[in-house]
């Protein structure tokens, strides 16, 4: 790893980079990783303080993002996410994330969290050695084949189902939870497509469920992120119908692979997940602790 430049990365600039790097590791390997070039887009629906932030990144000679440690301001305080190629040894995990938590330190950030792959015995005890411990558990991560993809489930009266270039003459959608920049920040992004953008509106033309399916073309895989059903029309197979109308649309513009992820304490979002044909691959945990890279 001697030939690398480190060099930051600011705002959309970050976004591209980081873009970049996520699709050769998913490139290199079908599910190792946390995280889709869509994930990280879908991040970037709202304005954050890190946004401003020089992102660490390294550079291989032709150019290319070979890893990156990425802070992202959350409502519950920043996570730090630090990303490498599936072949990268210990001791290069252990340098990225030790100069990952120099940088936020000196960026002024005190306690960080990282979600870990509990399979991922080199990172936890990188973690581990600098002081960090277990706060909670994370996300399941689960996949399915486009070839088994279930028929798409009938939607109930009363309801249709629209997608986002349907509705462009209202506000959209997810500006209630997201923020009134939510579609402009969407936009910015390379992956985002109003047509995988999709809602169902009731009988008074209100938006009640919705799910967002990202495609990426140069890895085939599809991310499921988010969906939600407001609580007065849950339990009436809104969610599948959108779930599998939108994992219909992945497969047919090209998804070999579909990714979706859960809290396992959510049982109403598991037991759809799964009954669809989402088979779990990993299990996240968050760590947290105190910012820096001094020597445990």
């Amino acid at each position: 790893m001697t030939e690398l430049r480190e060099e930051h990365r600011v705002g959309v600039a970050c976004l591209e980079a980081v873009t970049a790097l996520l699709r050769r590791v998913r490139t290199a390997h079908p599910t190792k990783g946390l995280y889709e070039a869509g994930d990280v887009q879908w991040w970037w629906r709202a304005p954050r303080s890190t946004d401003e932030l020089g992102q660490l990144f390294w550079f291989d000679r032709r150019g290319r993002p070979e890893a990156a440690v990425i802070a992202t301001e959350w409502s519950y305080g920043t996570q730090l996410d630090p990303i490498v190629m599936p072949d990268a040894s210990p001791d290069w995990v252990a340098h990225v994330v030790e100069r990952g938590l120099a940088h936020a330190s000196e960026a002024g950030f005190g306690t960080v969290q990282l979600e870990v792959d509990r399979a991922d015995d080199v990172l936890r005890d990188v973690l581990v050695g600098h002081g960090f411990s277990i706060k909670e558990d994370g996300l399941v991560e689960s996949w399915m084949s486009a070839d088994a993809r279930p028929e798409i489930s009938p939607l109930g009266a009363g309801y249709r189902l629209a997608r986002r270039l349907d509705t462009m003459s209202r506000p959209h959608h997810l500006v209630e939870r997201n923020g009134t920049d939510v579609e402009a920040r969407l936009r910015q992004t390379s992956l985002y497509r109003p047509d995988l953008d999709l809602v169902v509106l009731d009988g008074d033309g209100d938006h009640v469920a919705s799910g967002l399916f990202w495609y990426d073309p140069e890895t085939a895989t599809g991310l499921v992120e988010p969906m939600r059903t407001e609580d007065d029309h849950q339990r009436r197979g809104l969610a599948r119908h959108i779930l599998t109308t939108g994992v219909d649309m992945l497969a047919r513009a090209g998804a070999e692979r579909i990714k979706i992820c859960f809290h396992q304490d959510n049982p109403a979002a598991r037991n759809l997940y799964l009954s669809v044909g989402f088979e779990p691959v990993k299990q996240t945990e968050i760590f947290a602790g105190r910012a820096g890279a001094g020597t445990p």
